[in-house]
Formats: C-alpha cells, structure tokens, sequence
C-alpha cells in the first residue's frame, strides 16, 4: 500500500490501522488454510466484507494523500512508483511458484501501479462533481458491462469479465478505482487536510509510513510463524 503525502500524522496513524486490521484477517486466512479453522473466506459475507472494506480504505487513503501532495516533484513519484511496481512483479513471480493455476496477474499491487499515474498526472486535477461522477460509474460498470473478451489474464484488469478468474488475489480497475477517487475528493477538503496534520499516537505513525513493506513482510513473517508452531506441535 504506497504512501505518497507529506507527513501528515493523522494520514500516517490511520493507514497503519488499517494495516494492523489487515494483518488480523490474514492471520485469520492463515488459520483457515493451515485447517485451524473452518472459516470460509470465500462464501462468508464477515470475511468477505472485510476484505471490501480494508482494501477500500487503502485505495482511498492513497487517493488522500496523493490529492493533497500532487505538487511532489515528478522524480520523486517515479522513485516510489518503480518500488510498487517492483512489487507487483515480485508478487506476479512468487506466486506464480507457489500457485502457478491460480497465481496473481493483477492483484492490489498491480492495481496501484495503474491506478497512481494516472491520478498523479491526470485525475487529481478534475474537479469533485467530475471525480464523483467517475466514481460512481466504476461501480456501476462492472455490472452493466461484461464481455467474454476480458475474461483472459491478458483484458480481466479491466473488471468487465463475466466471472471471477482462478486468482489468488484480484483488484481490477474496475470497481476498484472509485475509493482512489473519493480519496481524491477528501483531499480537495481544507479543513480535513488541516485535520490530518494534527498529532497522532507515535507508533502509528511510524508503521504508517512503511505500508508497501509492511504488505510485503507480514504475510511470510506469519505463515513462517504459523509453520513453525505446527512443526512444533506435531513433534
């Protein structure tokens, strides 16, 4: 998840809890797929509906703070663009070694990558009745548009196919893009920007500002946990 403000400690302090809330549901993932639980991650709507809500709020703290700090000089965005996309491909790869039916060809990483250039350098100028209104249609034309034609790895980044894809993870543009717009909304708020530089709780804040190596490490960091503890128990 990139982070591309000026420190703004509010902003710092609420991506990490979404952060921390993320790496409580996939620990709960973690749990289901080592069989410590029975829990459904893929029919539940408690799971199912936290996943919508963790990944939309960094989508839309992303658009947040890309508004409010669209004037960092264009070699600055590029540096941290080519660490998220670097990202994805590391996850593209790894992946594809550990899933290779189902791994990952355009999951949230991916979409990130797509989704900040063109914010950065084009969205982030429009005004919010045109932001909104964009908003709205990426919700609404995933199920008023479908097509065969994108169903392939090569087109399903579009969000119009007729069926999910065997993926272990997958952020398409569409609808995917509308939190990183409303995002972009907020920031046009002065009295929010005002808010987001008041003081927050310290830890937070620093976590806050390692969100795309925190989403990298958590994940092997518990399952190593989780692999370690089942070794342990079954010796």
């Amino acid at each position: 998840m990139p982070q591309l403000n000026p420190r703004l400690p509010r902003l710092d302090a609420l991506r990490a809890t979404w952060m921390l809330w993320m790496a409580a549901f996939h620990f709960c993932f973690d749990l289901a797929w080592f069989r410590v639980t029975t829990w459904n991650f893929y029919s539940d709507p408690l799971w199912i509906g936290q996943r919508v809500a963790i990944l939309s709020g960094f989508l839309f703290w992303a658009g947040l703070a890309l508004g409010v700090s669209r004037q960092r000089e264009p070699a600055a965005f590029w540096r941290r663009w080519m660490q998220v996309a670097g990202a994805a491909l590391l996850v593209s790869v790894g992946s594809w070694l550990a899933f290779p039916k189902s791994y990952i060809s355009f999951g949230v990483l991916h979409a990130f990558a797509v989704l900040l250039p063109l914010a950065q350098f084009g969205l982030a100028r429009l005004p919010s009745p045109a932001l909104l209104l964009l908003a709205a249609a990426a919700v609404a034309l995933p199920h008023a548009v479908q097509h065969p034609v994108f169903d392939s790895r090569l087109t399903n980044w579009a969000g119009l196919v007729t069926h999910k894809p065997v993926t272990e993870d997958y952020v398409p543009l569409l609808p995917w893009a509308a939190p990183l717009l409303v995002g972009l909304v907020a920031a046009q708020s002065t009295s929010l920007r005002g808010w987001l530089a008041g003081s927050a709780p310290a830890p937070l804040v620093r976590l806050g500002q390692w969100p795309l190596s925190f989403y990298l490490l958590h994940q092997p960091v518990l399952i190593g946990l989780l692999t370690l503890w089942q070794r342990t128990m079954a010796a």
